[in-house]
């Protein structure tokens, strides 16, 4: 019996330690960072995918807007700060995404006097579709 526990231990072993022996040395692989179900995305036949970058300087904002989809922005240095209509802000940080909803107004900050602010934005919509309407 103590032969038998010890050939299923062996097996359950190696079992376990699949996933990482099929992985390749030098071999990349993706790490989920932000998973999201949104609403409103384009139906039309055919979509644009862009992706954009922007840089801010300390005290930085966008311009009051709303985006007509989802907006994805992934931040590369810095903090960004969100300020969505009847919500309270939310702060990203580099290596941090969130995803802007369609449709509400919003503004973006970098808070920071001191450091620059990196984005990158990945948007699909309509063919043609402005990036983001203004807010008078």
């Amino acid at each position: 019996m103590d032969k038998m526990m010890r050939c299923a231990g062996a097996v359950l072993g190696v079992l376990i330690n699949l996933p990482s022996m099929a992985h390749e040395q030098g071999t990349v692989e993706p790490r989920l960072l932000l998973k999201e179900v949104v609403q409103g995305m384009p139906r039309s036949e055919r979509q644009e995918v862009r992706v954009l970058t922007a840089s801010f300087k300390p005290g930085d904002k966008t311009v009051f807007h709303t985006h007509r989809f989802p907006v994805t922005v992934y931040i590369l240095a810095g903090a960004f700060t969100l300020e969505l209509e009847g919500r309270a802000p939310i702060t990203v940080k580099a290596g941090q995404a969130l995803v802007e909803p369609p449709n509400v107004k919003m503004t973006g900050y970098n808070r920071s006097a001191s450091e620059p602010l990196r984005v990158v934005i990945f948007y699909t919509s309509d063919p043609d579709t402005p990036f983001l309407d203004l807010i008078h």
